[in-house]
């Protein structure tokens, strides 16, 4: 049987957008923390740039540092996360044009703000879902 073209381009497109929108929904709280503590420095172009390139930066420092501490026999999960926070955080630290100390500040106050709005959210949906009882839904 041959796929359909139409469908595998409607999810490929409905993951694309899904992807954007995640990207401005977690710039929001990265926006945020960086004024916070970077005050006008902090623009919403520079947060999903941030976000952008921070996990990316993460990615690639995890990748490279844990293949070379296997071939240096010392494999260890904790070092390689280690330096890729680091860089994760100069990436923050170059965006916002801060000190190591702000953007450790900015990601600790954006995860506590995208926290608190999950949380927030998820009790309100969650409390405006009827639930079955005994197993039959009532609306």
């Amino acid at each position: 049987m041959i796929p359909s073209i139409g469908g595998e381009l409607g999810e490929t497109v409905g993951t694309l957008i899904a992807l954007i929108v995640v990207w401005i929904v977690v710039s929001v709280p990265v926006y945020l923390a960086a004024k916070m503590v970077g005050g006008s420095k902090a623009t919403f172009g520079r947060a999903m740039l941030a976000t952008l390139f921070g996990p990316i930066v993460f990615i690639i420092v995890i990748l490279f540092t844990s293949a070379l501490l296997v071939e240096l026999g010392a494999a260890s999960f904790f070092l390689p996360v280690g330096i890729a926070f680091i860089a994760f955080l100069g990436v923050y630290k170059s965006f916002f044009k801060t000190g190591w100390v702000g953007a450790f500040g900015i990601a600790i106050m954006a995860t506590v703000i995208l926290a608190i709005a999950v949380l927030i959210l998820s009790t309100s949906l969650l409390s405006s879902i009827p639930l079955p009882i005994d197993g039959i839904a009532r609306f």
